[in-house]
């Protein structure tokens, strides 16, 4: 499984959402390729799609859509998990976010 983890430098959630994701993927035993990519610019986030920091891609679709990235932000990204606003993504949401991609993803 190739996942991708894109965020600027600067951004405040980066490295916690990182560590949840690195967590995520020990527990759960996953074979992975993770690619880390530091966004340096509007341009590049248009050429790869990049939806706001931190923005997790797995095979090429985003974590919390389950869709190729449309459209790219060059920002701060806010995520909606459980009624609250976060820019920080949980262990336990990544985690079901992997298991639910995975099985779409066979």
């Amino acid at each position: 499984m190739n996942i991708t983890f894109l965020y600027f430098n600067g951004c405040p959630n980066s490295e916690p959402t990182l560590e949840n994701l690195k967590t995520a993927l020990a527990e759960l035993n996953f074979d992975a390729d993770l690619s880390i990519i530091e966004v340096k610019d509007p341009q590049q986030a248009a050429s790869l799609g990049f939806l706001g920091s931190p923005s997790i891609l797995v095979e090429g679709r985003d974590l919390e859509t389950g869709r190729p990235p449309a459209g790219s932000a060059f920002s701060c990204r806010i995520y909606e998990i459980e009624g609250r606003r976060t820019g920080r993504l949980p262990k336990d949401y990544i985690k079901a976010r992997l298991q639910s991609l995975a099985q779409t993803l066979g």
